[in-house]
């Protein structure tokens, strides 16, 4: 493992310190034990043969005290230095017992004996005696001092071995730890370099593997034969490898079928479809819209009425869906009119971090054709309907009026009955007419400016009496920032738009109902208007159906042919405006729309 190996690589260091080391304390233990002690002892040798020196002189010095006449001083200091020199020279015996000091030790004895007897006998005689006396007792003094300078001597030289016994002991440590610290330096370093050698050169292969891996060549693999922690995590990493190269063959398979895909689809998409970056440029191209990008339409990008909702798209990143006829580009292809409906989705990717989007041209030339056709058959139809239905009310009219003859009450219902279906047939065929002129831009609006304020004061006034006849009453909120902003639209059509919303409100609502009229402030550059009623709601399914025309909620039994919406969605989709509704059963309707200031 490699624990192990570092753990043996480090072995010989850890030798080393530890020899090291016990070296240090032997001769630290060795210089204050034994060392310190002999030159401690050595030390207090020396100063005890000092001592005994003076005491020898003293002694002699008291005999010349008696000698003076003062005997009794003389005999008193005469055994106090005899015994402090015993018992230095007792001292010293103890120690130097079974040692070649003691031969010293008996001399120097000897010695003092005879002076000791000596001095004793001349301190009897009063410190005066025989010449051969005195001279016997200088003699015995100079043996005695002799002595004591001999074992000085000896004491001396034992010092001096005990120091030169330190010198080399210190001379010694110093090359046994110089010598270590080269010796631990050497192995330091190559201790390093294996162990470098060792760990290195499996991480230099893993990290050139790691590197290789990020860039993309997954088939690179670290060489893992050790059986240790290095191994396991290279042959980890190469079983990481194999997963990826894996994976990659799978995404790549998935991301090649994908792609094959794409194209097939964007191939056989008989609508045009293009790609385009944020700059602008188109990145991809299906056959249809290669087609079209080869016209003259196109020859200058893509034309206006594309171009401005693409940068629209592009700035804000929201699709642009549009639903009307109303948007339909009209192009030239093929020597003939063709015309699309352009859907532009933004699209972006956090992966490739691509942004841009896609425009469909969906090709709505068949429906267009239909809707005109419907368009003007609706149209005809209606004014050719309305010529003799105008007939037959007149002269509905006129029997109701008996100028030619008085009617039986059976024969005038059932002619009021035909004058109520007349007129109910009228302003069908009228909003038909209208729906129509509106759908096809025969109607131009007859734009002009009037305050929000102003408007909603018509309007009121005009539709008042539909809510006093009914019970109910109008409450009408305008906003304080709203209300004096003005409008540039056709009011006529306007006034439609709320009189419709307004009087199906009250149709709806009970008796007693409060209605509500609202403008206020909405998007930038938009007012918000909304009709509010207190009517039995609108189901949920029927929320998205109640602008087609002639649809009629299920279960509903007031009356009306289902145009009145439809009318007013386009009169507001002509404005550059949108309309919805909301609505939750049981707690009324909300019909409101939005128009550009």
């Amino acid at each position: 493992m490699l624990r192990t190996r570092l753990y043996l690589g480090l072995l010989p260091l850890l030798l080393l310190v530890v020899g090291s080391g016990g070296y240090a304390i032997y001769v630290t233990r060795e210089l204050a034990g034994s060392l310190q002690r002999d030159l401690i002892g050595n030390y207090r040798d020396i100063l005890a043969c000092q001592q005994m020196r003076a005491s020898v002189r003293l002694m002699t010095s008291a005999v010349s005290l008696a000698r003076r006449g003062e005997p009794l001083a003389a005999q008193q200091e005469f055994e106090e230095q005899r015994a402090a020199f015993t018992r230095e020279l007792m001292e010293q015996s103890a120690r130097s017992a079974g040692t070649p000091r003691a031969a010293f030790i008996e001399r120097l004895d000897d010695a003092f004996t005879e002076v000791a007897t000596r001095g004793e006998a001349l301190l009897q005689a009063g410190g005066a005696g025989r010449l051969e006396v005195v001279q016997a007792h200088e003699r015995a003094l100079y043996r005695t001092l002799a002595a004591i300078e001999e074992l000085n001597g000896r004491d001396f030289a034992a010092a001096q071995q005990t120091a030169a016994r330190a010198e080399q002991m210190q001379a010694t440590t110093e090359r046994v730890l110089f010598t270590a610290i080269i010796v631990a330096f050497v192995l330091s370093l190559l201790v390093a370099w294996r162990l470098a050698a060792a760990l290195l050169k499996p991480i230099k292969a893993l990290t050139a593997s790691a590197v290789a891996v990020g860039e993309g060549e997954l088939e690179r693999d670290v060489p893992a034969e050790s059986r240790d922690e290095l191994g396991q995590l290279g042959r980890a990493f190469n079983q990481m490898a194999v997963k990826l190269r894996a994976y990659r063959d799978a995404t790549m398979a998935k991301v090649l079928r994908t792609q094959r895909t794409m194209e097939a689809t964007l191939t056989s998409t008989p609508d045009p479809v293009f790609v385009v970056a944020r700059d602008g440029t188109q990145e991809v191209r299906n056959p249809a819209a290669d087609q079209l990008a080869a016209t003259a339409d196109f020859a200058q990008g893509f034309p206006p009425a594309i171009a401005e909702p693409l940068a629209d798209v592009l700035a804000r990143g929201e699709h642009y869906l549009p639903t009307d006829y109303g948007r339909v580009v009209t192009l030239r292809v093929d020597r003939e009119d063709r015309h699309y409906l352009p859907r532009i989705l933004a699209i972006g990717d956090a992966l490739t971090e691509f942004k841009g989007a896609a425009v469909v041209l969906q090709d709505v030339t068949k429906f267009r054709l239909l809707d005109d056709a419907k368009t003007n058959l609706v149209g005809t139809v209606s004014h050719e309907l309305k010529t003799p239905l105008t007939g037959l009310r007149m002269a509905v009219y006129l029997l109701l009026e008996q100028q030619i003859g008085t009617l039986t009450a059976p024969q005038r219902e059932l002619l009021e009955g035909a004058r109520d279906d007349a007129d109910r047939l009228l302003r069908i065929l009228d909003n038909l007419l209208d729906l129509a002129r509106l759908e096809a831009g025969a109607t131009a609006l007859q734009r002009r400016e009037i305050g929000i304020g102003e408007l909603l004061a018509a309007i009121t006034a005009e539709a008042r009496g539909l809510f006093t006849a009914a019970g109910q009453r109008l409450e009408v909120q305008c906003a304080p920032e709203v209300e004096a902003t003005r409008l540039h639209v056709d009011v006529d059509r306007l006034r439609h738009v709320f009189i419709n919303l307004l009087a199906n409100a009250a149709k709806f609502s009970p008796e007693g109902a409060t209605i509500r009229l609202s403008a206020a402030k909405a998007d930038p550059g938009f007012v918000r208007f909304a009709v509010h009623d207190e009517g039995p709601g609108i189901p949920a399914d029927a929320l998205t159906h109640v602008f087609d025309r002639f649809y009629r909620a299920p279960g509903q039994t007031k009356s009306g042919a289902g145009l009145g919406l439809a009318i007013a969605r386009e009169i507001v989709v002509a404005h550059g405006g949108t309309i919805a509704c909301r609505s939750e059963e049981g707690h009324g309707a909300e019909f409101h729309f939005l128009l550009p200031v």
